[in-house]
Formats: C-alpha cells, structure tokens, sequence
C-alpha cells in the first residue's frame, strides 16, 4: 500500500510539473518580416502586405510614374468600414513613408499645421531677428488628395454536426489619388486580404 501511495504521488507530481509548464508566459522576439497569424483577424504583417500593394500600385501608374516634379500630397486618411478597432492611420502612415523614401512625392505635413501656424506667429511675434524669421504665405499647396476605405466581410459555414467549423475573413483596401484642382480620381486601386480558418467547437 506505502508502494502504491509513493507511485500516486510521484504521478501527481509529475503531473503538477508538466501542468506548470503549459501555464508559464514565454515570449520571444519576432522578426518584422516573419509572417505571424493567430487566427483569421487582422494582423501586423496584413498592414505590411497592403502597403507594399499600394505603394507598389502608385508608382508604377499615373500620375506618378509619369511625373518629373515630385508633386505634393495630402493624406486625409482611410476610413475604416470593418467591425474591428483597425489602426488605418498606422496604414497611411507606412503609405507615406515608403512614398517619400522613394523621392517621387512630397507631402504637405497636414496633422501638424496647428504647430507651424503657431510657430509662425511666434517668429514674426516680435522674439525673433527678422532676418532668420520664416517669410508668410509660403507654404505649398497639394496637387493630389489619397483618400481610401478599409472594409471586411465574415462568412461562416452553415450549423452542422461535425468537429471543427470553418471561417472565411475578407479584407479590402481601396484607395483614390484624387486632382485636387480639378476633382478627378486619377488613381484608385484595391488590395485585398482573405484568410480561411478552421475552429474546433470545444477549445480554450
């Protein structure tokens, strides 16, 4: 019987042990590039994906590829149409980036126009010597416009009786590069994300 106690013991132990460890945290450091998916939500490396699509798409069409003067645009940002809390400026934000290291575009700075305004009217405030002070109504106005929506769609397989149940996310991104002087769309594109994912019934 002592025997008996000794091995229950011992299994128990090993038991506590092994259960201990699948309830540890670990974490590891993940490479920008490395391709991570949890499930089919939205994830990091979509953003990096739709970026690369779009930047790739405006300039390699008109009016971009085309232009010789690096022309000037302002981003009034991407809407977010989709059921999800999806950080869409992080998305034109990687958008403007790419396209001014690639020295085809500039971008009227339009988030921080409360700061130069008020930067302005400090150096012509009186505190600053005259001739190092910014000169008034200079500043450049924008050719083009980006504009764009992001959107997703859920589909799921109808109720029958089996072990897992299928999911099918979709994700849209469509933008317009749109003449501000004149009103017309110039450029639009859409990239699109679609992931399948099977989910047991019974899980964590």
């Amino acid at each position: 019987m002592k025997r008996f106690l000794q091995v229950v013991c011992v299994v128990l132990l090993c038991g506590f042990y092994l259960a201990g460890l699948g309830c540890t945290v670990s974490t590891r450091t993940v490479d920008a590039d490395e391709k991570v998916i949890y499930d089919e939500g939205y994830h990091f490396s979509d953003k990096k994906s739709i970026v690369n699509d779009m930047v790739s798409s405006l300039l390699a069409k008109p009016p971009l590829s085309a232009a010789t003067d690096r022309p000037v645009v302002i981003v009034y940002g991407i809407a977010n149409r989709t059921d999800e809390h999806i950080s869409t400026s992080g998305i034109s934000d990687d958008i403007r980036q790419a396209l001014i290291a690639s020295g085809k575009v500039r971008f009227i700075n339009e988030t921080q126009r409360g700061n130069i305004a008020k930067e302005a009217d400090y150096q012509h405030g009186g505190q600053v010597a005259a001739e190092t002070r910014i000169k008034l109504a200079k500043q450049i106005g924008a050719k083009f416009m980006l504009t764009g929506t992001l959107r997703s769609m859920e589909k799921k397989e109808p109720k029958q009786a089996r072990l897992k149940k299928k999911v099918l996310q979709y994700y849209s991104l469509n933008l317009e590069l749109t003449d501000i002087e004149t009103g017309i769309i110039e450029w639009a594109d859409s990239t699109e994300v679609i992931r399948e994912a099977s989910k047991p019934f019974i899980g964590w």
